[in-house]
């Protein structure tokens, strides 16, 4: 985020000089070796000395865009009228970007004790090929569930799926997320940054906040009148994947708009023997974002994006008898393997499309006082298409189709003796239909569900304390109609009503301008999905069989965490979070050790319990600045569950995993032909997963994969041009080829993961 504020002073014609400073906008310290440009004239700028300062001289009267761009932040973009000297103070989010958009210490605005991360843009950008899972993976404490490299879902804290709400510009994401083979259907491209809020402290977010929240903002519209946009291009060599971006913007005053598109292709990935064939995929999305202000008061937003996608799923995990089952759990290399690169896209597949509509207007009844409504639909509609006789695997054997409602009043306020209050009202409804074209059993049933909840937060801020504390009550009414199975099949109706509550409070303290300590407490009740309850069937994106309980509790949590962030002479940066959960009725999906045979093939067996349970672990990071050119990041993620009912392991528990990244940043410009290089960063970062030890050998089908380590590198740098600013990255992943399987990979039952990968890409600003 940019601002500035001007003061004018007289000045002569083609004499006029813009000067000022520019800081940290979180811990208000002046920025060094900001590169400062007049868009209209790249030859004309400057850089901030030591104290932050600059002076731009022989300015004519006129409009400008000033270009400000420093290392590890977004590029930002001003428009500025000038009449006569004027004097500029400007800040830049620079700190916030120092780990990865933690915690920062000395922040003036932490207006809450739950911790959180984020990834900013210029990261999005870079990682642009990846899905949204794939690059919330980076950030400490969060994995990946996969069943491929193209298909995966986030893991916070080992929590994952109904257990991690998903706000897409603020709404819950609705969508088949019961599987882990069910991606968030979600553009990452879309967002400015992503964002995971650790904890129970996001109460007002609609879900079952046992877990944690990730939102994907889109930014704000700002007010510049002139059209402005970006392109953004990417490749990677594994699966000879293109893709480019797309975004236009303007603010006028009868309505601002901005319109963003994606088009991605990739073919069959590759580990470094061999090519993981039918695992391609293609997307097209799109998003347009208009917003309104009537008055000064009174601020409208209306928001719309579809998402439409196709993946395969990888040949060699569908089995056609028990024998052949067992062998693929052994073999090397995959049944159905060809030495060949496609794009083809074959059964079995997925096609999922998203459409998600949102309105959304904030009235302030005082500047510290305001009421916000939004209303939200959203239309789900996911094809699973598996291997079928007789020529009919174009007809899809799941399609399910799903409409949601949202409505929700609002009420945030910041009253007297420094108080905060947000509360709100909110109503969603589902309505979750099978297609019968596929001619076969759901795997779920059809269903309504009715889901009301309010909420109340208060803060209380003194000295340098802040207190938190929060509670939230949702009903839930669930109507399903599903089939039973057997020779003399029958319709059954199942009508459940759910109470859930959720409670948290907290404390932080700012110790000193260097320590932040904080600690927060959270309770909270999930009732028990529909897929846990009633799953019935083959569920073909896994390529296994899963099986609901009917007589399942809703299960209870209790959870605290606490942090502690820090800095030592703006050279050691750390942050350390500690968390433990108890579960009551902790629901999971446990593989049976049954395989089984039916008229679509022979597949594993995994059934829905419950039992009683702990998660805790440890996540810390560090950096180091050895110079204004090194630096080295740590970071370090410890995790153990366990079923203390049955005294085992909690299965599908992500392994501890630790990160080095040696970073090399050049603020200084270096001199290219006529242009100059700027932000050159280079960056080796070294990830070495250990093996999942916390584990019994009779818990799943196979045990997991040996440890492994990984190497890679990136190298990205910005260059100007007249209208025109570019930014350049090149990043090799696995650049040994290692050869390795991961343990939340369900793909790793049959095949490796995936060899080295070269991005590429190149980003216009205009």
């Amino acid at each position: 985020m940019l601002s500035f504020s001007l003061t004018g002073i007289i000045a002569q014609d083609c004499n006029i000089t813009v000067k000022g400073t520019v800081t940290d906008e979180v811990t208000g310290v002046p920025l060094e070796v900001v590169n400062l440009y007049l868009e209209e004239s790249p030859d004309v700028g400057t850089m901030t000395d030591e104290s932050g300062a600059f002076e731009i001289s022989g300015l004519c009267p006129g409009h400008y865009h000033l270009v400000l761009s420093h290392i590890g932040c977004e590029t930002q973009l001003i428009h500025l009228t000038i009449e006569e000297d004027t004097q500029l103070e400007l800040t830049m989010d620079h700190s916030s970007h120092v780990l990865d958009n933690v915690v920062v210490v000395g922040s003036s605005d932490a207006a809450s004790t739950t911790q959180s991360q984020s990834i900013s843009n210029l990261k999005i950008l870079e990682s642009g090929s990846e899905n949204l899972s794939n690059i919330l993976e980076g950030l400490s404490g969060v994995n990946t569930l996969k069943n491929g490299n193209g298909i995966a879902k986030p893991v916070v804290h080992g929590l994952y799926g109904n257990r991690i709400t998903i706000l897409n510009n603020g709404i819950a994401q609705s969508g088949q997320q019961w599987g882990n083979d069910h991606s968030p259907e979600i553009d990452p491209l879309v967002a400015n940054s992503l964002k995971v809020i650790k904890g129970v402290g996001s109460l007002e977010y609609p879900g079952s906040n046992l877990g944690s929240v990730i939102l994907v903002e889109p930014k704000k519209i700002g007010k510049e009148p002139h059209l402005h946009g970006r392109v953004n291009y990417f490749f990677e060599s594994n699966g000879w994947g293109n893709g480019v971006n797309v975004q236009l913007q303007q603010y006028t005053p009868a309505i601002a708009w901005k319109i963003n598109g994606t088009l991605k292709k990739s073919g069959d990935r590759k580990t470094p023997d061999y090519y993981l064939n039918n695992t391609g995929s293609q997307e097209g999305n799109i998003a347009l974002q208009l917003e309104k202000s009537f008055s000064e008061k009174w601020f409208s937003e209306l928001y719309f994006s579809s998402f439409n996608t196709e993946l395969g799923v990888l040949r060699g995990g569908h089995i056609s008898n028990l024998t052949d089952l067992e062998l693929a759990f052994e073999r090397d290399v995959p049944y159905f393997t060809e030495d060949k690169f496609s794009y083809a896209i074959d059964a079995p597949k997925q096609r999922v499309s998203h459409q998600l509509l949102k309105l959304n207007s904030k009235y302030f009844i005082k500047p510290d006082q305001h009421l916000q409504f939004t209303f939200a639909g959203q239309v789900n509609n996911r094809k699973e298409f598996d291997i079928r006789r007789s020529g009919r695997s174009e007809i899809p054997a799941l399609s399910l189709l799903q409409f949601t409602y949202f409505l929700e009043g609002k009420y945030q306020a910041e009253l007297s003796n420094d108080i905060g209050i947000r509360t709100g009202l909110q109503f969603n409804m589902i309505d979750n239909t099978n297609n019968p074209e596929t001619g076969i059993l759901p795997l779920i049933p059809d269903y309504f569900a009715y889901e009301s909840g309010a909420y109340l937060l208060m803060t209380k801020k003194k000295n340098d304390w802040l207190f938190e504390l929060g509670g939230r009550y949702d009903n839930i009414l669930q109507n399903a109609v599903t089939v039973s199975s057997g020779a003399n099949p029958e319709i059954l109706r199942y009508n459940n009503i759910y109470h859930n509550f959720s409670a948290s409070t907290g404390i932080r303290y700012q110790a000193s301008e260097n320590l932040d300590i904080a600690y927060n407490i959270g309770y909270a009740s999930r009732n028990p999905a529909v897929n846990e309850l009633y799953s019935g069937g083959l569920h073909q994106g896994v390529s296994g069989i899963e099986e609901g309980d009917p007589d399942l509790s809703a299960e209870y949590s209790l959870k605290t965490t606490f942090s502690l962030n820090g800095k030592i002479k703006e050279k050691l940066f750390f942050e350390s979070l500690f968390y433990y959960q108890r579960f009551s009725d902790y629901i999971f999906l446990n593989p049976t050790g049954e395989t089984r045979l039916t008229i679509r093939g022979a597949f594993p067996v995994f059934q829905y319990e419950q039992t009683d349970a702990t998660i805790f672990g440890l996540d810390l990071m560090g950096r180091y600045q050895f110079s204004e050119v090194v630096g080295l990041k740590m970071i370090y993620s410890f995790i153990k569950g366990k079923d203390i009912e049955n005294d085992i392991a909690l299965i599908n528990m992500p392994a501890n995993n630790l990160t080095a990244e040696l970073g090399f940043a050049f603020p200084k410009p270096i001199p290219a032909g006529k242009r100059k290089l700027e932000n050159i960063n280079i960056e080796i970062t070294d990830k070495y997963v250990f093996r999942q030890n916390n584990f019994e050998i009779d818990q799943d089908f196979l045990p997991p994969p040996a440890a492994y380590n990984l190497l890679g590198m990136k190298l990205a740098a910005d260059m100007q041009f007249k209208n025109i600013r570019t930014h350049y990255f090149i990043s090799i992943e696995n650049m040994l080829n290692t050869r390795y399987r991961e343990y939340l990979n369900r793909q790793r039952y049959y095949a490796d993961d995936l060899g080295i990968n070269i991005r590429l890409g190149v980003n216009f600003r205009f």
